[in-house]
């Protein structure tokens, strides 16, 4: 009972962003300027928040991070083979390899603050730092040769890792904001998780369903299945337990970003395949993720 509780007001969101899109009337530009704010304003704040105020023990922290980049890579490298055994078109090939280890960000939040609260947020935060970096470089290397964009400058101006890179900055350094700029930064958390979760649903595509296919279930197979099993195996040999363990199999476990298919059409890869994984595998993801969440709690 405690995992649907968890679990059911994250999809009723995003089921609600679905269906404000398509009934609601809304102009087709309010959905990338909601993007753009959610992903510049709300999210940094509630990362700078969530890691400013927390005791962090670096240390203690370490065998999660070394986790967590031991799965990565592991995603990286089923991804990068799949062009060995499955027929695909270059486009396709380059923009779905991202689907192997790209994770929703704000689905993932939202389930870490909900299990463990503050520190929740805050270890995961912790493990973006370093994560969203990591996949930006990985999927941006793959799409390169179609694309023009300074990759480098996006990367490193990236609002999460900057975020995450001063909320860090802050709680190593004990300082403090004053009163009013925590209050301030307080409330825009608060709002940063529900409109995330609805501009998931509201960014959900139809198409690419049809084509594709062993791509398509590829991806979604090794996203929702594989790589968290790769993560739990690595978890119990590094010796997590508590908000690490759980953390870090949750990082895995996650659907597919909407950042993939965004980053795939900008730089000229094929949009409609990774469009249709990252909707399938968070339907899917209604139904996998509490059983990883059962599984740490049994």
């Amino acid at each position: 009972m405690a995992v649907l509780h968890v679990i059911a007001p994250i999809f009723l969101l995003i089921l609600l962003g679905a269906v404000m899109r398509r009934w609601f009337g809304l102009h087709l530009d309010f959905w990338p300027q909601l993007d753009k704010l959610i992903y510049y304003v709300f999210f940094p704040a509630l990362l700078f928040n969530s890691l400013s105020h927390f005791q962090l023990d670096l240390g203690a922290a370490s065998p999660m991070m070394a986790v967590a980049a031991l799965y990565m890579c592991a995603g990286i490298a089923l991804g990068y083979v799949a062009r060995y055994f499955i027929d695909a078109p270059p486009k396709v090939y380059a923009a779905s390899f991202q689907s192997s280890f790209r994770f929703n960000s704000y689905v993932g939040l939202a389930i870490a603050g909900g299990m463990h609260g503050h520190d929740g947020l805050a270890a995961i935060g912790l493990l973006m730092g370093f994560m969203v970096p990591a996949a930006n470089v990985a999927s941006v290397l793959m799409l390169a040769k179609h694309s023009e964009s300074h990759w480098l400058r996006e990367i490193l101006l990236n609002p999460l890792i900057l975020a995450t890179a001063g909320g860090i900055s802050f709680s190593l350094a004990g300082l403090s904001l004053p009163t009013v700029l925590n209050s301030t930064l307080a409330m825009l958390s608060q709002a940063s998780l529900p409109m995330g979760l609805i501009a998931v649903g509201a960014g959900l595509r139809l198409h690419g369903l049809h084509s594709q296919r062993a791509t398509l279930w590829y991806g979604v197979t090794i996203k929702l299945m594989v790589l968290p099993a790769i993560a739990w195996g690595l978890a119990l040999a590094f010796n997590l337990s508590g908000v690490y363990f759980d953390t870090v199999v949750l990082m895995a476990a996650l659907p597919v970003s909407t950042v993939a298919y965004v980053l795939a059409k900008r730089m000229g890869g094929d949009g409609d395949t990774i469009a249709a994984q990252v909707m399938l595998s968070t339907l899917l993801a209604a139904i996998t993720l509490p059983l990883w969440l059962l599984l740490m709690h049994s």
